[in-house]
């Protein structure tokens, strides 16, 4: 898939909605991740299992959260979509499906609402414009559930792949293994967001800034819910006894480049894909696989399936046409019932006039 050829970097100017799927297995800093980048407890932590259940499997479940925030004055209605019991499972199968068929949904909704001849002023957008896939800090390559987990949700979504509790390799081992991620992607084919520009159409700002950001892939992310105090300012860090490591220090941490990258300079291109390729790319194949569907069923020849695309193109049109019409023929009566009260208005008026006028006469004529 490709991305290329597409403006870049333009930052949101007015107050907008957006959504963003986190997904990762219990332990690689999801929550923590979350409630960072609010700057509130958004979500709940985990309670230990209790001993005599540890062992049963509850299997994923899908939460949206929604908090609004405030990012250079620009105000963010952001729709948080959890996936705890991701990858808690020996047997991972099932969650692929509900991810895939979560995100598979929105786009159902969306297709249906198009499909209407009256729209529901009410409807609400729910599509996913990105997932941050929490890569565990291992520090080797990807395992095979990282792989297949991003080569399926990655035709569906822009998946930004990161390093969840960064803070626990060293600055060696994290700079290695960022390189076996993103060799790993490259050799799996994986069509993750990253950052795409096009030297010709785009401007140098956003060609080097989008540099940047792919050179940090995968980002490597510490997040903290707690403040201490460092040269008398209040920093958001994790304390250790080497030493601290600070959640918006670009040095530690690619925590800031990324928040800014999703609620600012990235957020309007990053919704623009999810409408202009990747759902588009879904109604195309939803409506391929209606005509081929039918074409089965009744063993139509290949030279008329093209008729059958264009017929379902027409029908669209049609309903299209048909609700013109319909708005033509209701202002087309408003015009009407206007002209007939102002017509019954300008006999009123002359026959008012007429009777001032015999009236007036009347009195020439006694004088």
């Amino acid at each position: 898939m490709s991305f290329a050829g597409r403006r870049r970097g333009n930052k949101v100017k007015k107050g907008v909605q957006f959504t963003l799927m986190v997904v990762g297995a219990s332990g690689t800093g999801r929550t923590t991740f979350v409630n960072t980048l609010c700057e509130s407890e958004v979500l709940n932590h985990k309670i230990s299992d209790d001993p005599e259940t540890a062992h049963v499997e509850e299997g994923i479940k899908i939460k949206p959260v929604s908090v609004e925030l405030e990012e250079d004055g620009v105000r963010i209605a952001l729709t948080i979509v959890d996936t705890p019991g991701f990858g808690d499972n020996i047997d991972n199968e099932f969650a692929f499906q509900e991810i895939v068929g979560y995100l598979e949904r929105q786009y159902d909704d969306i297709l249906a609402e198009e499909s209407r001849i009256k729209r529901n002023p009410r409807f609400r957008d729910n599509r996913i414009h990105a997932l941050l896939y929490f890569i565990p800090p291992t520090g080797h390559a990807l395992r095979e559930m990282d792989i297949e987990l991003m080569r399926r949700l990655s035709p569906r979504v822009n998946v930004i792949p990161v390093i969840g509790k960064a803070d626990s390799l060293t600055p060696s081992e994290l700079k290695g293994f960022k390189k076996r991620i993103m060799e790993d992607i490259e050799h799996y084919d994986i069509p993750v967001y990253n950052f795409p520009y096009d030297v010709e159409e785009d401007d140098e700002e956003t060609i080097q800034d989008n540099s940047e950001l792919r050179a940090l892939l995968p980002f490597a992310i510490i997040g903290s819910e707690e403040e201490i105090e460092v040269d008398g300012q209040p920093v958001r860090a994790r304390v250790y006894p080497w030493g601290i490591a600070e959640v918006d220090n670009p040095k530690h941490s690619d925590f800031s480049r990324l928040r800014s990258a999703l609620l600012n300079s990235h957020l309007a291109d990053l919704k623009s894909l999810t409408h202009d390729v990747l759902y588009e790319t879904y109604r195309t194949e939803k409506l391929s696989r209606s005509v081929n569907s039918d074409a089965a069923d009744s063993s139509i020849l290949p030279q008329e399936l093209a008729s059958q695309s264009v017929r379902l193109k027409e029908e669209q049109l049609r309903r299209e046409e048909e609700k013109l019409r319909e708005i033509e023929l209701k202002v087309q009566r408003e015009i009407n019932e206007k002209r007939q009260e102002l017509l019954a208005k300008e006999e009123s008026l002359r026959n008012l006039e007429s009777r001032l006028a015999a009236q007036g006469s009347q009195g020439d004529f006694r004088d």
